[in-house]
């Protein structure tokens, strides 16, 4: 049975300071929640889950709305608290904790913590035969996908955009093959 995840990275927000949870898209954010609208509109998602992050939401959202279903928020699906990485460049602190998994720094959280939550949240739904689709973000959507692939690691992470829309797809539990949606 084929399941299909759309792991769709946020789009740009405007960093705050204090405002992780709550902080919306930029204006450039909400055009770009659009285009992600306009090239996932043919796919046809069965399920919604976001992160509870609201830039998460929102680049989501319009698409969710057009399709008439709700977001389910999945709070094991948040970005990854990196911690107190002083005096390291966010940078280093972030190919630091790719490189090792168990590494943390004070307040923040291991790579294969973080890993373990979300990944507890997508193997509920591998497996279903559906489509969901899922606001998420960089450093934890590279987590997921390294669990089932070694090669999505902090390589891949730079490489990604905000937003980017990555296709998932699984036959049974087998991770058969990842497209990037996102031009």
């Amino acid at each position: 049975m084929e399941t299909i995840l759309y792991f769709v990275r946020h789009a740009e927000s405007v960093y705050v300071e204090g405002k992780e949870r709550t902080r919306g898209l930029s204006e450039q954010g909400m055009k770009d929640s659009l285009k992600i609208k306009d090239i996932l509109r043919s796919e046809y998602i069965d399920v919604f889950v976001s992160s509870p992050y609201e830039r998460s939401i929102e680049t989501i959202r319009l698409l969710a709305n057009e399709q008439c279903k709700e977001i389910h928020i999945e709070e094991d699906l948040r970005e990854r608290d990196i911690g107190d990485f002083t005096p390291a460049t966010f940078l280093k602190a972030k190919r630091d904790v790719m490189v090792d998994f168990n590494k943390s720094f004070p307040g923040g959280e291991s790579s294969i913590v973080a890993q373990k939550r979300a990944i507890e949240v997508i193997n509920r739904f591998i497996g279903t035969g559906k489509k969901i689709g899922i606001g998420t973000h960089g450093d934890i959507m590279t987590l997921m996908l390294n669990y089932f692939d070694k090669q999505y690691e902090f390589t891949f992470w730079e490489s990604t955009t905000m937003p980017d829309i990555y296709k998932v797809r699984f036959e049974g539990n087998k991770l058969i093959e990842v497209t990037r949606m996102w031009e």
